[in-house]
C-alpha cells in the first residue's frame, strides 16, 4: 500500500530481458534503504526488490506488468518517480494507492501558470467514471487531485516543490503515463453495478 508521496527519483541503470521478463537496475538515494523482497512503487507500479548492490537495486516487471504501464518504454537513463511502501504509523498524506495501475494515458497540455504548472491528459473513456471533480487520481505514482474531468480528458495543478522532486519536471507532450483510479470510486461503481443488474 502507497500513498502517492514520491519519496525519490530514481535512474535507470541498465535494462535486461529474460524471456518475456525485464529486470531494471536503479540507481537512487533510497538503496541504501532497502532490503530483498521490500515493495517499492515505481512510476505507481508495485515492484518486488531482488538484487541490492551498493547504490543499485534491481526489480523484475512480467510481461503483464510492462503492457499496461509506462515501464516497457523506459530506457537506461529514464527518470522514474519512487515510493517505498507506507507504514502501519504513517499518515496518510496522499491518498489509498495500491501500486496496481489501471491504464495508460497521455500528456497533451503542458501550461506554465507562473508559479504552478498546469498537465492535462487523455486516457480511454471506458474509465470516465471513475473520475470525480476534485476527486483522488494517481499519475506515474504520484497523489493529485483531478481538474476539470471529461469524458476522455482531465487536469492537475502541479506546485513547485512536486514538479521539482518527481518526473514533471521532464515530462513533455505524448509521453505515456500510468494511471491508477481511486480505489474507493472503483469499489462504488463495482457495487453500484452489481446493485443495477440486480435491482
Amino acid at each position: 500500500m502507497f500513498t502517492g508521496i514520491i519519496e525519490s527519483v530514481g535512474i535507470i541503470h541498465q535494462i535486461s530481458r529474460q524471456g518475456s521478463n525485464v529486470s531494471f537496475e536503479i540507481s537512487s538515494e533510497l538503496s541504501a534503504h532497502l532490503s530483498i523482497d521490500q515493495s517499492i512503487a515505481h512510476n505507481g507500479v508495485c515492484l518486488t526488490v531482488v538484487e541490492l548492490s551498493g547504490s543499485t537495486y534491481c526489480v523484475t516487471a512480467v510481461e503483464e506488468t510492462l503492457q499496461r504501464s509506462n515501464l516497457g518504454q523506459l530506457q537506461p537513463g529514464s527518470l522514474i518517480n519512487l515510493e517505498r511502501a507506507m507504514g502501519a504509523h504513517a499518515r496518510l498524506d496522499g491518498h489509498i494507492v495500491q501500486g496496481h495501475v489501471d491504464t495508460t494515458g497521455h500528456c497533451i497540455g503542458i501550461e506554465d501558470k507562473n508559479g504552478s504548472w498546469n498537465f492535462r491528459f487523455q486516457f480511454p473513456d471506458s474509465n470516465a467514471h471513475l473520475l470525480v471533480d476534485k476527486g483522488s487520481i494517481c499519475v506515474n505514482g504520484v497523489s493529485l487531485t483531478v481538474v476539470n474531468p471529461t469524458e476522455d480528458q482531465f487536469s492537475v495543478a502541479i506546485i513547485p516543490y512536486t514538479f521539482h522532486h518527481t518526473t514533471f519536471k521532464t515530462m513533455q507532450i505524448g509521453d505515456t503515463i500510468n494511471l491508477e483510479f481511486d480505489i474507493l470510486g472503483k469499489y462504488i461503481a463495482r457495487y453500484a453495478k452489481l446493485y443495477l443488474n440486480h435491482a
